[in-house]
C-alpha cells in the first residue's frame, strides 16, 4: 500500500488478474460509497477507480491499508491517484463499463453501507452489533455460517483467516443460537459471497470436525458497534471494544453436532497443536478425584492435590482441546455449596512423585482408567458434550432396572428428583431432572459407572433436553 499523492476521489489498483472483469474492480469500492467511474488497463493489468466523494475515497484506501485486498485470492495493490477524477470518452470499452456499473448497482439493490442509497433496510440486533435487513437472500453479499461438529472452540480470527481467502472480508459477528456457533460474514459484493459459499459449504475447519455449513443471510449489511472478540468491522479500525461482559450461559458452549469425516480440513492442525497446555488448575477442588474421573469433557490422565494448598490441584487431560473444554464448560460450576475456579496451569505435565517418595497419596495417575470416553479419535461421544445442566442423560440401563428404581437411587445421596423419563425407542436409555444443578453435578459424580447388575455400569452424562 502506498499513498505518494494527496487524497482523491480516483483509486489506482495495480496487478490485477489479467482477464478480470470490470464488475469485479467496481465491486471492491462499493462497500464505501457510489463507484462513479472506472478505466480500465488490462494490456498493464491495472485499472483508475473514482468515488464520489474524497471521504468515501479515503475510507476504501484506509480499510485496504490494514486488510490485503483479494480479487481471486491475488494480492491486488492500491493508492491514490494524481488524477482527481476520471475523463473517459464514449468509446465501446467506456459503454461496456457504464453498464456494469448499472449492472452491479441493481444486484446490490442499492442497500451497500456507506452507498448514497443505503439506509432502505431495517435494522435487528443481534450479538455486538445491528444488522439491516432488506432484499432477497440470494443477492446478499453477507452469508450465514453454522459450524458443526464443534470439537475444537472456533474464533472470529480464525474465521477471518479462512473467509479472506475468497475475498476481502468487511465485517464479521458471531454468536450462539440455538445452541449453535453461528457466524455473520459480509463481503463487498454477493459476488464474492457466491464464490465463497460455493467453495466452503460442507468443509471442514479441522481435519474431520468444525463443519461449515454456508448459506445467504436475508440481511444486506451489517453494522458492527464494537471491534471485539465477538464482533468486528474492518473497516472501522477506530471503533472501541466495548464492555467487556461475561457471556452469557451457552455462548461458548457449544453443542456438538454429528461427526462429518472425510473431507479434509482447510486448517490440518488442531488449534492447540503447538505447545498449548495440557493441564489445568482447578480451584476449590471438593472431592477432586470424583468430579475428573468420570471426564464428562475429555480424559483425565493424572490429578495432583498441592500439599501446601489442599483446595487446589492441578489436573492433565488427554490433550490441550479437551482441557479447554473442561475450562470453558466447569468454570464457575457450583458444587457443595462452593465455586469451581479453572484455568489454564504454567505446568503442560503432572509429574508423578518419584520411586520412593511418597506423597500422602494426593498424586494419582489414572491414564489406564477403563472410565475414559474419548479413547477413540472421532468418539461420538463427542457429539453428546453439552454445558452442566440440570437434566441428566442415563445409559446402559439393563432391562430389569425401571423408573422408580433410578428415582430411588438418585435420592440415595439427597438430591431431589423433580422428574424421570425412558426414551421412548430405546429404554436402554433415560432422562432424570434433578431441582438443580448443583445436585445434577454432584449426582453425576456419585453415580456415574454405578453397578446396575449385570455387569451394567451407569453412564451419566449431561444432557442438552429438559423434561
Amino acid at each position: 500500500m502506498r499513498s505518494p499523492s494527496a487524497p482523491s476521489r480516483v483509486i489506482h489498483l495495480r496487478q490485477l488478474p489479467g482477464d478480470i472483469q470490470d464488475s469485479e474492480v467496481i465491486s471492491m469500492g462499493m462497500p464505501f460509497g457510489k463507484v462513479t467511474n472506472l478505466l480500465m488497463m488490462k494490456g498493464k493489468n491495472q485499472a483508475f477507480l473514482e468515488m464520489n466523494t474524497v471521504d468515501q475515497a479515503q475510507t476504501m484506501v484506509n480499510y485496504y491499508a490494514t486488510v490485503t485486498p483479494l480479487i481471486r485470492q491475488q494480492p491486488v495493490f492500491m493508492q491514490y491517484s494524481n488524477h482527481k477524477e476520471l475523463k473517459t470518452d464514449n468509446s465501446p470499452n467506456q459503454v461496456r463499463v457504464q453498464a456494469a456499473l448499472q449492472a452491479v448497482n441493481a444486484v446490490q439493490g442499492g442497500t451497500m453501507l456507506g452507498s448514497p442509497m443505503a439506509g432502505m433496510g431495517t435494522t435487528m440486533s443481534v450479538g455486538g452489533g445491528e444488522m439491516g435487513a432488506r432484499g432477497m437472500a440470494t443477492q446478499s453479499p453477507v452469508l450465514r455460517v453454522i459450524v458443526e461438529n464443534l470439537f475444537y472452540p472456533v474464533t472470529l480470527e480464525v474465521l477471518h483467516q479462512i473467509f479472506s481467502k475468497y475475498g476481502s472480508v468487511l465485517k464479521i459477528i458471531t454468536f450462539t443460537k440455538n445452541n449453535q456457533f453461528q457466524a455473520l460474514v459480509q463481503y463487498a459484493d454477493p459476488m464474492t459471497a457466491q464464490h465463497t459459499k460455493m467453495s466452503l459449504d460442507g468443509q471442514n475447519i479441522y481435519n474431520g470436525c468444525c463443519t461449515l455449513r454456508v448459506s445467504f443471510s436475508k440481511l444486506t449489511s451489517l453494522n458492527v458497534k464494537f471491534n471485539n472478540d465477538k464482533s468486528r468491522d474492518y473497516t472501522r479500525p477506530d471503533l472501541s471494544t466495548g464492555e467487556q461482559h461475561n457471556p452469557q450461559p451457552g455462548m461458548d458452549q457449544h453443542a456438538m453436532a454429528a461427526a462429518a469425516f472425510g473431507s479434509p480440513g482447510l486448517i490440518s492442525a488442531s488449534p492447540y497443536g503447538h505447545g498449548f497446555p495440557q493441564a489445568f488448575t482447578l480451584h476449590v477442588c471438593c472431592v477432586l478425584t470424583c468430579v475428573c474421573s468420570p471426564g464428562v469433557y475429555g480424559d483425565v490422565m493424572r490429578v495432583k492435590i498441592l500439599f501446601n494448598k489442599k483446595d487446589n490441584a492441578l489436573v492433565q487431560m488427554a490433550d490441550g482441546t479437551q482441557a479447554q473444554l473442561a475450562m470453558s464448560h466447569l468454570n464457575g460450576v457450583r458444587l457443595h455449596g462452593r465455586s469451581l475456579r479453572v484455568s489454564m496451569s504454567k505446568h503442560t505435565t503432572v509429574q508423578l512423585p518419584r520411586e520412593g517418595h511418597e506423597d500422602q497419596g494426593l498424586t494419582k495417575d489414572y491414564a489406564t482408567s477403563p472410565l475414559h470416553r474419548f479413547k477413540k479419535p472421532g468418539s461420538k461421544n463427542y457429539n453428546n458434550i453439552y454445558p452442566p445442566s440440570g437434566t441428566l442423560h442415563l445409559s446402559n440401563i439393563p432391562p430389569a432396572v425401571g423408573e422408580e428404581d433410578l428415582k430411588a437411587l438418585f435420592s440415595t445421596s439427597g438430591a431431589s428428583v423433580t422428574a424421570f423419563k425412558f426414551f421412548q425407542k430405546d429404554r436402554k436409555m433415560a432422562l432424570i431432572q434433578m431441582s438443580s444443578v448443583e445436585e445434577a453435578v454432584e449426582s453425576l459424580i456419585e453415580f456415574h459407572n454405578h453397578d446396575l447388575g449385570d455387569n451394567h455400569h451407569l453412564r451419566v452424562s449431561f444432557s442438552k433436553s429438559t423434561i
